[in-house]
């Protein structure tokens, strides 16, 4: 049975344009009747290597069959891509560069290097949301050791929840493919069900969320740590890849070669020392945890529907930056190549004409505070620094932005990237001076040709450079 607050929103959907599509007036905007649920869902380090985006090797038919009732972002991308720093620009609404925050040291924790500032949930409760972060929405950080810190915004969200694997979920069939060299980068088939990992829980604590609180206004941020490494995930999902069915990335044999300062340096050469059967193992694994993902996301939107709170939730699903699974050598990310700053976007909005669609329009994750608030009829903070794209929500044709920006460091050098409709060009150092790439994304979507330095390709270089310089956004 609907809730009250569903029959309003169902009655307003019977109207030509629907309520909540069109802009509020004065008097709607300070009725007291609440707009819409909203579900947040981030998947910690998620490519866009899904079914949805064209993927024959991945399996994930929760987030497609999600993003087929949805607005699916072929070109969104993230304004840092590493975690912290992607995650406090998003959920700010706020640049990198205003942050200062380019890494992911727990004393670069948003909430508290900016105390004052309110964050997008922290400004949904103080609209009357119930407000909960389960899992990873801000980024919780490392210490000198690698292991996790977690912080807890209480200003944001009413309830905060961290979870682990149990002592079954940590045994189980793997190794570490890099010999003890780099901690992080393992793979575990692990024994136990789905809810001996923090993801199979953080799922169950959603789904009793979302029960408990399903007749009052909810924004619940729900934080998935996979695909991000180490790879741990049940067994089951292992066995749905075939090791020698696993496709390795495969590059130009004219590709020009990478800029000093294109990929980092320090675990290059450990990378580099990959045999393909520890390539195949580190996509594999990489695709069981995509795969688990996927079916904890599927639970979540099935309590939706069987509550009947599909027609009066937005859902908002997205990975907080992209990653690379071998392309130009490289097993992360942290680049300005497109595959690590194109992320992974979708977005339901009952009621919006542009659901069941994809869109080429370009958008950024500083984009989506903005967006929400318009969406639910709040009043945001004046200083955002993104756009709202609420009109590709009902016009998927529409061209989006000029341009999308992404950031990444190099130790004190910034390298600066721009993104257009067909090019991505990057500056590392001021102006250039630790080297310029020009990628034409029509003809090299990977990243391979680098055409800066070709006199042909000259005026190109002047108008991103002029581009890039101005900010515009």
């Amino acid at each position: 049975m609907n809730s009250p607050r569903s029959t309003v929103w169902l009655a307003c959907l019977s109207l030509t344009v629907g309520c909540f599509i069109s802009t509020p007036t004065p008097a709607q905007t300070n009725a007291p009747a609440r707009p819409k649920n909203v579900l947040f869902i981030v998947s910690d380090d998620l490519w866009t290597g899904l079914g949805c985006y064209g993927d024959t090797q991945v399996k994930t038919p929760n987030i497609d069959k999600l993003a087929g009732q949805s607005l699916r972002f072929d070109r969104a991308y993230c304004q840092y891509p590493v975690c912290n720093p992607s995650r406090s620009s998003f959920l700010s609404g706020r640049r990198p560069d205003y942050l200062g925050i380019f890494d992911n040291l727990p004393n670069r924790a948003l909430h508290l290097k900016f105390p004052d500032l309110v964050t997008l949930p922290q400004l949904f409760r103080q609209n009357g949301y119930f407000t909960a972060s389960l899992g990873k929405i801000f980024h919780c950080g490392v210490d000198a050791d690698g292991k996790p810190v977690t912080y807890l915004d209480a200003k944001s969200f009413e309830v905060n929840q961290v979870f682990k694997a149990t002592p079954l979920g940590l045994k189980g069939e793997g190794r570490n493919l890099t010999g003890g060299k780099l901690f992080w980068c393992s793979w575990l088939a692990a024994n136990g069900t789905d809810e001996d990992q923090p993801d199979g829980q953080i799922a169950t604590a959603a789904i009793k969320l979302i029960e408990a609180h399903k007749d009052q206004p909810f924004f619940i941020g729900v934080g998935f740590h996979k695909p991000h490494d180490p790879f741990h995930a049940p067994k089951k999902y292992f066995d749905l890849f075939p090791l020698d069915k696993i496709q390795l990335a495969q590059e130009p044999s004219n590709r020009t070669p990478d800029l000093p300062l294109a990929i980092p340096l320090d675990w290059k050469a450990t990378f580099d020392k990959f045999t393909d059967v520890e390539r195949r193992e580190f996509r594999r694994a990489y695709f069981a945890c995509m795969a688990f993902t996927d079916a904890q996301v599927g639970r979540v939107l099935d309590t939706l529907d069987r509550l009947g709170l599909a027609n009066d939730t937005i859902v908002v699903f997205l990975g907080d930056n992209g990653y690379q699974l071998g392309e130009h050598g490289w097993w992360n990310k942290n680049t300005n190549f497109e595959l690590s700053a194109r992320v992974p976007l979708i977005l339901r909005v009952p009621g919006a004409m542009g659901m069941g669609h994809s869109t080429r329009g370009l958008v950024e994750f500083v984009d989506l505070y903005p967006t929400l608030t318009e969406l639910a009829g709040l009043i945001p903070p004046t200083n955002l620094e993104g756009k709202s794209f609420r009109d590709l929500l009902e016009n998927p044709a529409l061209a989006g932005k000029p341009a999308a920006f992404t950031q990444v460091a190099r130790g004190k050098v910034m390298g600066r990237s721009v993104r257009t409709a067909r090019w991505r060009y990057t500056e590392w150092g001021s102006s250039g001076a630790e080297g310029i790439e020009l990628y034409d994304q029509e003809n090299d979507p990977g990243d391979y040709q680098n055409l800066a330095d070709k006199p042909e390709f000259a005026e190109t270089c002047a108008e991103m450079k002029k581009l890039l310089a101005s900010g515009t956004h």
